[in-house]
């Protein structure tokens, strides 16, 4: 323990525990006492993917920068919370990480999407230089929008994963756009693209005897990322409730946001305060050792996790929310329908069937001859 304070920035939290509080603690959608199970919520965390600035990595580009520290913390956050909807939907919300013993292979291939190096599907480099299609230039500060969108780009690239990527905009999810994407029976970034359903192209190695029904039901696992503005620059009390009611949620992926300049990602809460893993803390990078196995202990954060209060979240955020069958679709949009008759909790976001008529339809804009 010793050693990794030696190693960790932030050392104004001093390791402080839990603590010793009858509230329960959320992580994840997962409820637990300090009291009977600090050893279990430790390992909960513990066992998610921890990314943090590196140096000494291959330069981004091949002559970009060879370090993210001081601007790649909330492309850290990103990866973060994209590495939860990668172990949910190969590893399954129950796996845990522990030290020394021997993990699965699926768990490597979830790590190595995210090694700094260029050709893994979410790396640094993939996301820096996917970010200059956003306009942002590399070793600029992301917001979290600008992040969302660019790992929704690199997602389409992930065919092991196979994952429908929902970016809800304007404060609303349009369930209809949800439906449309997840049941598309092609990887392809959107359901626009995606050839007639009735062809006879395989996905992901279905039955060739199933008839169209069965293949009409599939649903591709959905990561849905809602970016939102919780006030102006402070949090609105009034969003604080349905804030921590989303860390309830089986299907929550957590929190990208933070302080002013300053990128977290929370995984949960107890009391008032955030729970979060910090990524402003500088590792060397990462080679895999002579018998070509990856070293993962630096991956995976082993002291207590850092906590804050919610008052001092930037308003600026994007809560994520991982749905890998339809059923857990149709649960997540009961929960979020019963969420708005919660007393004292303000909707963070409007759920509704289908696309509002207000919004960017051409004929609303006069564009028809």
């Amino acid at each position: 323990l010793f050693l990794a304070t030696l190693t960790y920035d932030t050392l104004r939290f001093e390791y402080e525990d839990f603590p010793e509080t009858k509230e329960p603690v959320w992580i994840l959608g997962r409820k637990y006492s300090v009291f009977t199970e600090k050893e279990e919520i430790l390992l909960d965390v513990t066992s998610r993917l921890w990314f943090t600035y590196r140096k000494n990595f291959p330069a981004i580009g091949g002559t970009g920068p060879t370090s993210d520290t001081g601007w790649g913390c909330m492309l850290r956050c990103g990866q973060m919370i994209f590495a939860q909807a990668l172990v949910c939907r190969h590893l399954g919300r129950d796996w845990r990480w522990i030290k020394g013993k021997r993990q699965m292979d699926n768990y490597f291939n979830v790590l190595n999407a995210f090694i700094d190096k260029k050709d893994s599907y979410y790396s640094i480099h993939q996301i820096a230089q996917m970010g200059v299609g956003e306009g942002k230039s590399i070793g600029q500060w992301y917001g979290p929008n600008t992040v969302a969108q660019v790992l929704k780009k690199l997602a389409t690239f992930d065919t092991w994963s196979s994952l429908a990527v929902h970016i809800a905009m304007d404060n609303t999810v349009v369930m209809e756009e949800i439906r449309r994407l997840c049941q598309s029976n092609f990887p392809c970034a959107g359901a626009a693209a995606c050839p007639a359903v009735e062809s006879d192209v395989l996905y992901n190695g279905y039955p060739e005897e199933a008839g169209v029904r069965d293949r009409l039901s599939l649903w591709k696992p959905l990561v849905l990322l809602i970016p939102l503005r919780l006030g102006l620059t402070e949090i609105n009390e009034a969003y604080i409730e349905t804030l921590k009611h989303c860390f309830m949620m089986p299907q929550s992926l957590g929190v990208i946001g933070g302080k002013p300049n300053s990128a977290h990602y929370f995984i949960g809460y107890v009391g008032e305060e955030l729970i979060y893993l910090d990524p402003h803390t500088t590792q060397p990078a990462v080679e895999p050792n002579d018998s070509g196995c990856l070293p993962d202990e630096s991956f995976h954060c082993q002291h207590p996790p850092c906590r804050m209060s919610i008052a001092e979240l930037d308003p600026s955020i994007a809560v994520g929310f991982f749905c890998n069958t339809e059923e857990d679709f149709n649960d997540w949009c009961q929960q979020i329908k019963k969420l708005s008759l919660v007393r004292g909790a303000l909707p963070m976001f409007e759920l509704v069937e289908r696309q509002p008529s207000h919004f960017s339809n051409p004929d609303v804009l006069n564009l028809t001859p």
